[in-house]
């Protein structure tokens, strides 16, 4: 009994030390962020937010910014869009070379972004398009799709084919089907991959480095070429905006899953 108690311990132990470790690194840019100093240095030797008010002031940085979050918002819409629908055909459909779609569908999480970057840089080039933001989007989408795809299918392994069955047998429509019971018992996996899709982009590098341009510079570009030219403490702030951002995504997709979860806990 007595050894099992430490066992657990132990392990309960090694997990905190892990956690520790892997979050050492974001707490240390997130304090170098609010520091008064005119370099990066840890510890700070003085507080200031004179580098958020730097970011929030430069426009190149600013348009940065709203380039990310157009980019990222046109991505969760498209990658959210097709992956529900080939989800939907997947999870329903019986067709052949059907794992063999899927395979397909999820080869952007196994290839290197960088070959997919390159690529897309070639076609890009040839029709004109560096530095086009929707085609930005469209590229983002390649590498989204997959995750929205998993999302999406074990989201509807949860929606009962019965449902749609019986709906259809009272005289609803296809659409309506899928409007009226389909959409809304998937909704909280919906919630999470438009969520999950929109980080994908907001955070990608490598397409984007090959793609964005002067014209479409995204926020993560701009962090690398200052990091390439200088390396300062706004580049610190903008890296704890991209932290509190990723945090945010993750805590309204936590209370729409909480959400559901009460509602369904009350329904029955």
């Amino acid at each position: 009994m007595t050894g099992s108690i430490l066992r657990l311990a132990a392990i309960r132990l090694l997990v905190v030390l892990l956690c520790a470790a892997m979050l050492a690194p974001i707490a240390i840019v997130v304090i170098a962020s609010f520091s008064g100093d005119g370099y990066l240095k840890f510890p700070p030797d003085s507080l200031s937010l004179r580098w958020y008010a730097r970011f929030l002031g430069d426009p190149r940085w600013l348009s940065a910014l709203w380039n990310s979050f157009l980019v990222a918002a046109m991505t969760c819409l498209l990658a959210t869009a097709l992956g529900f629908l080939a989800a939907y055909a997947m999870a329903r459909g019986h067709f052949s070379f059907r794992r063999v779609i899927t395979a397909l569908l999820l080869m952007p999480l196994i290839v290197p972004h960088v070959v997919t970057a390159i690529a897309m840089y070639f076609l890009s080039a040839r029709f004109g398009l560096i530095g086009v933001r929707p085609w930005i989007a469209v590229a983002h989408s390649v590498v989204a799709l997959p995750v929205v795809l998993v999302i999406l299918q074990s989201a509807l392994k949860t929606v009962d084919p019965n449902l749609e069955r019986a709906a259809m047998i009272f005289g609803c429509s296809r659409m309506g089907v899928f409007r009226r019971v389909v959409l809304p018992l998937a909704l909280p996996g919906l919630i999470s991959a438009m969520l999950f899709s929109f980080l994908t982009s907001f955070d990608e590098l490598v397409i984007s480095l090959f793609l964005a341009g002067i014209r479409a510079e995204t926020l993560p570009v701009r962090i690398w070429n200052s990091l390439m030219l200088e390396v300062e403490p706004t580049i610190a702030a903008v890296s704890s905006l991209l932290i509190g951002v990723t945090c945010l995504a993750l805590v309204i997709e936590w209370a729409v899953r909480q959400a559901r979860e009460r509602s369904a806990t009350a329904t029955r």
